[in-house]
């Protein structure tokens, strides 16, 4: 029978800790407290040795650290500091967005101990025991939670406090939220963040994602740490300005590293920013707190033998814990709380509920009108969005999915097509080159749930590919024989094959002798429509739009040393993986394809993206041919080069130094030459960043800059001739690139695994770098270049009468902007002058400040500014197309490219004033950089077919942004070049007829040096 409890009265509201009460609405004046309750659980883990409960041995040392704490902070916290609202948030599970956009985000962290992860379970009834709120949700981190319900509360006038020392929770530090570290009782502020970043709180995300994170294994930079990621934020103004002139910057190593890792630094700032706008499955209102019930909180605290806890907790509350019952929920290990489980485990993929989904976007013609007629039944936005909805209520059914081991199973599936007169298609490859990766299958689906896995390449556990693929696991066809099942339909024109990235897809099949037919790409249709909204990645769309978390391509291959690579994967692993990918394509394409006819996109689709799919894959599959002999020439001459600045540094050191020491180095500037500046790392030795040299090297010091000379020239070898090679295909002997349609807002493409888009062309080594791009004997390389097409639409989208006039006359139009704006003849200009021009043109475009080109320039900002408003009182019509262009990206959302592409910057409105202005650029940037690429596009769709009209076999090579480059005959290079400038020059027509002529600068050699 249990015990008689206390009569005695309760102690008042002020002296005992709070618990949660019906809602009461947040507001101004309020005080809402979120506890970060995992960096609650490590530090109490690690805080106590360990400690086992008497009657079952179960381990308790972290739930014991944990209560201490909580009865700690919610005892010790005074009378005007108390909470109105009060939360304990944990993370869900390790699977969230930022593993679908990264793999490897967080891939290194070391499992939890194993004598910790059954009190994660306990830890939450603890918190229930407490009465407080306990708070998780699937596919997000705490950490975005918490940034959900500070935000929240600001907006209603109330203040937070943020209990947690962690520096990725400092970014959502102001006015009114504030950081508290438990362990060393000390408030986290504005000014603290400055300390810690050299920033304030609203840079936070910017010099995280230069200088990285290795616990969480955030890329960041190499070789850019805290110190000078902020140095750098400071001087450029936020992440996106420094990528776009990281250039300009002095350091060689500096501006090396950051000119390669510019897409790391911006994956990095998508994995550390924090979601602020989670939808919310427990609203703010709801961790309203009051006092709670002392006797329960015994009651557990009991069950877990925490004698000493127990009895403060008794003390306080003024009850005699004899005569309340230990918990029996918590002596058996199960709960009398909660009817739900614990949530400890990382939940299923697929269990997501569909309220943790983003929100979809509505669809609705483009210019549509919010009056009757746009909701009339039957418009094509009313079918879209009953089209998607009705998907949207289809559940994924993975038992559903079939493996495909035979011959006559294949053929079944393949007679059910016609039925359909579509078939969602992914081929599945152990590798991310298409040209070198084996065909380890590939997935099929014809309506949801409805799925196939045919596999045709993977290998026992263990096994190699031994003489007549002995090494194949059982169950496969024989590729060639599933191929010659599937050719008729791949190759079918009445058939539509539905692919995500589908150019993947068709370069594999190709390597095959199979040509994928009448295609359509469930991505790009996510781009044409979205471009700007959200990521792309097939697991992101389909959480976005079904609220389904596929299967982790991450959890399926595993990580580090034993990570595998596709093919290696159990077929029954891997066809429940690559079945739901085929079956996520289908439905998606169903969604999206009425939007595009719905919101007017279709052209954009049909005549930008789907078309040049194709282009791309056949120029993927030439390649380009380099001279090993040119690169390792200059291997030999950058070795030669650096041993004998290596030596130059001995002389002057005046002894042996190993110069890729940083720590000799340092020695050596700060300790025996003592030269000014020096500062020290936390490790005790000096900093020999490239700034610190270069600072020293402008001051004349002679040793530093035979450091960086050293370092520039050695990092030239590294990255570009010793690598270069690596990349040449075995087969083809050639290089091949992969494009990426979908990669940028614009439109723009990106070229990736090498990224040939990138070579340095700016110093004279980095152009000796291209000399080693070649024709193959009897050929020259032609490349052809847009000249200054973005200045020129420009004049077109501004109407500018004077720039228009310049371009008609072909005059120099930086000569001719310095001589309208300061008044100095076009003829004898000096070069300074003209510079100064240049620098104004171009940086007009992408929305310079004065700041930017005071230091571009070398010049006081005052000047600066003067400069640009002297411009704009010469030209305008560019003001006025900049203050049209961001007020019409405020009211819609986006701007648009002459050729309808939509360029989402929906963080235009933001409230952060860096954030604003940055969209306001790009939105700018925009409709130029946009337009320019679609200029290219379209001629990149029309020059094949122009040259296969004239018998010319020139064949199509590489895409540079404004530059074409092909690989031509010798005797068709005078009748090739005029074909080529023809259809780029003419290639808005029909569609856009532009009042300025498009000029394309077309040369020939046996490099692309040379010829560019």
């Amino acid at each position: 029978m249990p015990k008689t409890a206390s009569k005695a009265p309760a102690k008042p509201a002020s002296k005992t800790a709070p618990k949660p009460v019906a809602a009461k609405a947040t507001a101004k004046g309020d005080h809402v407290f979120l506890i970060d309750g995992s960096s609650y659980i490590f530090r109490a883990y690690h805080a106590l040795p360990p400690l086992n409960r008497k009657s079952d041995g179960l381990q308790v040392n972290a739930v014991l650290g944990f209560c201490n704490m909580l009865w700690k902070l919610l005892r010790d916290m005074p009378e005007d500091n108390r909470p109105t609202h009060l939360a304990i948030v944990f993370d869900k599970s390790e699977i969230t967005f930022r593993n679908k956009l990264y793999p490897d985000y967080k891939a290194h962290r070391p499992p939890a101990p194993d004598d910790l992860i059954p009190q994660f379970a306990l830890i939450r009834e603890a918190v229930r025991a407490f009465e407080l709120p306990c708070l998780e949700q699937v596919g997000f981190e705490a950490d975005d939670l918490i940034a959900t319900y500070a935000r929240l509360a600001s907006e209603r006038g109330a203040t937070t406090t943020i209990v947690s020392s962690d520096k990725d929770l400092m970014q959502l530090v102001n006015d009114k939220v504030v950081m508290y570290d438990t362990m060393k009782d000390r408030r986290i502020g504005r000014d603290e963040v400055i300390e810690k970043f050299g920033v304030p709180p609203e840079k936070v995300v910017e010099v995280q994602a230069l200088a990285g994170d290795s616990t969480d294994n955030v890329p960041g930079v190499p070789g850019i740490g805290i110190k000078t990621a902020a140095q750098l934020i400071i001087e450029y103004g936020d992440l996106d300005q420094l990528l776009f002139r990281a250039g300009e910057i002095k350091q060689p190593k500096r501006r090396e590293a950051l000119l390669e890792n510019a897409e790391k630094a911006r994956i990095s700032r998508q994995l550390v920013l924090l979601d602020d706008k989670v939808d919310l499955e427990v609203p703010l209102d709801d961790l309203a707190v009051n006092e709670p019930d002392s006797r329960r909180l015994i009651a557990f605290l009991k069950a877990m033998e925490f004698t000493t806890l127990t009895r403060r907790v008794a003390d306080y509350a003024q009850i005699d814990p004899a005569n309340v019952d230990a918990d029996p929920g918590n002596k058996s290990g199960a709960s009398v709380f909660s009817p739900l489980p614990p949530s400890d485990v990382t939940p299923a993929p697929g269990d997501a509920p569909a309220s943790a989904a983003a929100p979809l976007p509505k669809a609705k013609p483009t210019g549509a009108r919010d009056d009757k007629n746009s909701s009339r039944k039957g418009t094509p936005a009313t079918l879209a969005e009953a089209r998607g909805e009705a998907i949207r209520k289809i559940g994924f059914d993975r038992k559903a999915y079939q493996a495909i081991g035979s011959l006559d199973q294949l053929n079944a599936f393949i007679a059910r097509v016609p039925d359909t007169g579509y078939v969602a298609i992914e081929a599945m490859s152990e590798s991310i080159d298409p040209m070198q990766g084996e065909l380890a299958g590939l997935a099929l689906a014809l309506a949801p749930n409805v799925a196939c896995y045919v596999p045709l390449g993977h290998r026992q556990a263990g096994g190699g590919a031994g003489l007549f693929d002995a090494g194949l696991a059982p169950g496969q066809i024989k590729t060639a024989e599933a191929l010659a099942a599937l050719r008729p339909l791949l190759e079918s024109v009445g058939i539509q094959k539905v692919g995500f990235d589908v150019k993947f897809t068709s370069v594999m099949l190709a390597q095959h002798g199979i040509t994928l037919r009448n295609i359509d790409d469930a991505q790009l249709m996510s781009y044409a429509l979205d471009a700007g909204r959200g990521s792309h990645a097939l697991e992101a769309l389909a959480e976005r739009w079904f609220g389904h978390a596929v299967v982790n391509y991450g959890g399926l291959v595993g990580s580090g040393k034993g990570k595998l690579t596709f093919d290696q994967v159990t077929i029954d692993k891997a066809s429940e993986y690559a079945a739901e990918s085929a079956d996520v394509i289908l439905r998606l394409w169903r969604v999206l394809k009425p939007r595009l006819v719905a919101e007017r996109m279709t052209t954009v689709y049909e005549t930008l993206e789907r078309p040049l799919v194709s282009v791309l894959a056949r120029m993927e599959r030439r390649g380009i041919s380099i001279d090993r002999q040119v690169l390792s020439r200059l291997s030999g001459d950058f070795a030669q080069t650096a041993a004998r600045v290596e030596a130059e540094i001995q002389e002057i050191a005046g002894e042996p130094v190993n110069v890729g020491s940083p720590k000799q180095i340092g020695d050596i500037i700060f300790g025996k030459m003592g030269l000014p500046g020096g500062s020290k790392t936390k490790t005790g030795a000096w900093s020999t960043t490239a700034q610190v040299l270069d600072e020293l090297a402008e001051q004349g010091h002679e040793f530093p800059k035979k450091i960086l000379e050293w370092r520039q020239v050695s990092k030239l070898k590294s990255t570009y001739t010793d690598a270069l090679p690596t990349y040449v295909n075995p087969q083809t002997h050639r290089v091949h690139t992969t494009y990426a349609l979908a990669a940028t807002t614009t439109g723009r493409l990106s070229s990736n695994e090498p990224n040939l888009q990138n070579i340095p062309v700016r110093t004279e080594d980095g152009r000796k770098i291209r000399r080693a791009f070649i024709a193959t004997p009897g050929h020259k390389l032609v490349s052809a270049d847009y000249s200054q097409i973005e200045l020129r639409l420009l004049a077109e989208i501004a109407d500018v009468p004077v720039l228009r006039q310049a371009f008609r006359d072909g005059l120099d139009i930086h000569a001719m902007t310095a001589s309208e704006m300061f008044g100095v003849p076009i003829k004898d200009m000096p070069s300074e002058v003209r510079r100064r021009a240049k620098a104004i043109n171009f940086g007009i475009i992408y929305g310079i400040s004065a700041f930017g080109l005071a230091n571009q320039l070398g010049i006081a900002r005052e000047e600066a500014s003067a400069y640009i408003k002297k411009y704009f009182e010469r030209f305008p019509g560019i003001r006025a197309y900049m203050d049209e262009t961001k007020d019409f990206c405020r009211r819609n959302g986006y701007v648009t490219t002459l050729f309808g592409r939509k360029c989402y910057y929906p963080d235009i409105k933001a409230s952060n004033a860096s954030v604003r202005a940055f969209n306001e650029r790009a939105a700018i940037n925009a409709r130029l950089q946009g337009t320019a690429a679609d200029i290219i596009r379209r001629a990149m769709i029309r020059v094949e077919d122009a040259l296969t009209e004239k018998k010319l076999s020139a064949q199509m090579l590489l895409q540079v942004h404004d530059e074409l480059i092909f690989e031509v005959p010798d005797d068709e290079v005078a009748a090739t070049l005029p074909v080529v400038q023809k259809v780029m020059q003419d290639a808005p027509f029909p569609a856009v007829i532009l009042s300025l002529p498009l000029q394309v600068d077309a040369r020939a050699a046996n490099n692309w040096d040379e010829a560019h």
